[in-house]
């Protein structure tokens, strides 16, 4: 075993945000305790996460993977080749790097990389963001050490003694936002007796979210509200024309995301795992639009959790033309219900959920 602060920590996790950002975070809460540490981010070829670490600080190294599509598709037949040649990087990788322990945040390239791991008998561990586990951190459940996780009732998918609830790792900056309103307002050129609604639609964007936007736009005027609008890389030579609109600001991606949050008095977001865990720490109302598009409709479970806890409003995606501007307008015109939603949905908050997961992380190393 290597000596305390010599460790060699390899990392893997990715394809959206709500994969990256999680291991990102880890890492830094690794590199605070033992600076010396050598560290190692494992990602998919042409991914975010090839951009994402780098700009972290983090080397990275990628996999020729991706997942297997739903319908039946002709990029399905190359899958098994896919993970033959991941299989094999990922030998290579551990072989050169000898790490003390995987760390895996989901995504397609963690699944070849923690196996291979698990399979040399190096600790490993795996963080479940979601209420309902992605198929790659469901089969590797069983062959890892610790599965941290940031929901309850996860026995159904992983083995019972390895479960940790810990929460999601997020962006530490966030802790403080409440500190940040007027640089953040002034960082964004807001007015600052103006009401600010900031809408996010997930690292890559959202198509139906966008439409909405976009479609509400003259509503939103009427309800006297700036907008900082978050259309997403795959979407923002489509939507950027109305940021030239008067009180709207478009952005692909927002890398200052504690000044969107400390600027906001309203969200509208995906309910992706890190993004509500994110959300419960900044403590501001929030309008869920689940994603129905994803593994086991998982993002209406998160949203409800806190939906349930008069922590947030709901709106599912085929309700949006019948209900957003009923729901917006009984919203913002009542502070009580604003200041309901924002006390509760951060009684829900796992503030401490990096350190913790780190905690886990030392266990492993010193065994």
């Amino acid at each position: 075993m290597a000596k305390k602060d010599t460790y060699k920590i390899i990392l893997s996790g990715g394809g959206t945000g709500g994969h990256i950002y999680p291991a990102i975070a880890i890492a830094n809460e690794i590199k605070s305790r033992y600076p010396d540490a050598e560290f190692l981010f494992v990602g998919a070829k042409d991914r975010m996460e090839m951009e994402k670490v780098p700009q972290a600080g983090y080397d990275i190294k990628g996999l020729w993977i991706s997942g297997i599509q739903r319908k039946l598709t002709l990029k399905n037949l190359s899958f098994p080749f896919k993970v033959n040649s991941s299989l094999f990087k990922s030998r290579k990788i551990i072989k050169a790097f000898k790490p003390d322990i995987a760390i895996g945040t989901g995504g397609f390239a963690s699944g070849p990389l923690l196996y291979v791991a698990a399979s040399n008998k190096i600790p490993t561990l795996i963080q479940e963001q979601n209420s309902f586990p992605g198929i790659t951190n469901k089969l590797l459940g069983k062959k890892v050490d610790k599965i941290c996780v940031a929901y309850d009732n996860l026995e159904r998918f992983f083995p019972k003694d390895k479960l940790i609830k810990t929460g999601n790792p997020v962006r530490q900056d966030l802790l403080d936002i409440d500190t940040k309103t007027v640089e953040a307002k002034n960082h964004f050129n807001l007015k600052h007796a103006k009401f600010t609604l900031l809408v996010i639609g997930g690292s890559l964007g959202s198509r139906r979210i966008n439409e909405l936007i976009e479609k509400e736009l003259d509503f939103l005027d009427t309800q006297n509200v700036q907008i900082i609008w978050q259309c997403g890389k795959l979407y923002y030579q489509q939507y950027k024309i109305y940021g030239n609109t008067k009180n709207v600001q478009v952005y692909e991606f927002l890398n200052n995301m504690d000044f969107a949050y400390a600027a906001a008095d309203i969200v509208i977001s995906r309910a992706g795992a890190i993004s509500v865990s994110e959300l419960c720490i900044v403590g501001k109302p929030v309008i869920f639009i689940p994603s129905p598009n994803v593994a086991e409709d998982h993002q209406t479970k998160n949203a409800m959790a806190v939906v349930k806890n008069n922590a947030a409003l709901i709106i599912k995606e085929e309700d949006l033309d019948a209900d957003f501007e009923n729901k917006f307008s009984q919203l913002i015109a009542s502070a009580e219900k604003q200041k309901e939603l924002g006390k509760n949905i951060k009684k829900l908050a796992l503030v401490n959920a990096t350190k913790e997961i780190v905690d886990e992380v030392e266990k492993l190393l010193k065994k």
